[in-house]
């Protein structure tokens, strides 16, 4: 495949690009940021440029055969929509074969007031519009983020895994590498068209369930302590920006709120088997991290 990668500067975007071209496939991908200043893409193409400016979106679907899309951690709806639309027009005059569309996160089916929802609905509709065969992949909540400044120090020093969801939201959490697996198989399995796939990870857990997982990955005892959504706001401004943050900690809030409580759950597997895929257990995922990067960093996040 010939795949132009929408996103492949970004956590999740630079995991599936990643994986394409570890397997052959010849992937593009543009981005606003200096050369320098790109993550390590091995075998991707990368084009200065920016999704905003349709002959840049143009330029990456040239010749492009399979497209696999994640917006930017933007929220405003205009940017988005006119993003979506660049993206969708591009795709239709390349003649791309399929789009596989990576909505960052589960999204509810009744309209709310949540950005972080509305503009990948907006985006998903845009998308769908293009004409050009499309698959939604719709994550859950990702075990990467736990991965962090603000997670790491707490839970090494301390024990403490300190999240932004209720303790009893049941989550299926997913991987960066897993979610990649997924969109990678549904630029090409069968029966996937059109469809929107609630993936996510192997099982549904609570926030003791997942402690329990850290725990036997770790080999040590840890607890689950729930974090306010606007303290996790505050500290993620301070790497994302006050904007960024705000789209992203919205989910976290109308998760808090009590208004879905089953949007991140799992889909007993229906999704994994469509596409052949199969999440990893969260314990051997944990396992495999350097945790010990952040021994001595405590801020007291979850205390």
């Amino acid at each position: 495949m010939r795949v132009a990668v929408v996103g492949a500067t970004g956590f999740q975007g630079g995991a599936v690009a990643r994986l394409l071209a570890a397997r052959g496939h010849r992937v593009r991908t543009l981005s606003r940021r200096p050369e320098g200043d790109r993550p390590p893409l091995p075998g991707v193409a990368c084009a200065s440029g920016d999704l905003g400016r349709a002959e840049d979106v143009r330029a990456l679907f040239e010749g492009a055969t399979h497209a696999a899309v994640t917006m930017p951690l933007v929220y405003d709806a205009e940017r988005v929509a006119r993003y979506a639309r660049n993206v969708a027009a591009a795709a239709r005059a390349a003649g791309v074969r399929r789009i596989v569309y990576n909505a960052n996160t589960r999204v509810p089916a009744r309209p709310t007031r949540t950005a972080a929802f509305e503009t990948r609905r907006a985006a998903e509709e845009a998308l769908r519009g293009s004409g050009v065969p499309l698959v939604v992949v719709r994550p859950p909540v990702y075990l990467d983020n736990l991965f962090s400044p603000w997670n790491g120090p707490a839970l090494v020093d301390d024990g403490v895994l300190a999240y932004p969801l209720p303790a009893h939201t049941p989550t299926a959490w997913l991987s960066h590498e897993d979610l990649a697996e997924a969109v990678c198989a549904a630029l090409t399995a069968d029966g996937v068209e059109g469809r929107v796939l609630d993936v996510g990870g192997a099982l549904t857990l609570t926030g003791d369930d997942l402690a329990a997982a850290f725990a036997r990955g770790l080999g040590r005892s840890v607890r689950y302590v729930p974090l306010d959504p606007a303290v996790f706001e505050e500290r993620l401004a301070g790497v994302l920006g006050a904007g960024a943050a705000a789209g992203v900690a919205g989910l976290y809030h109308h998760m808090a709120s009590g208004a879905d409580p089953d949007l991140m759950a799992g889909d007993a597997g229906a999704a994994a088997r469509l596409l052949g895929v199969r999440p990893g257990p969260v314990e051997d995922w944990v396992a495999r991290r350097p945790w010990q990067i952040w021994a001595g960093e405590a801020t007291g996040a979850g205390r």
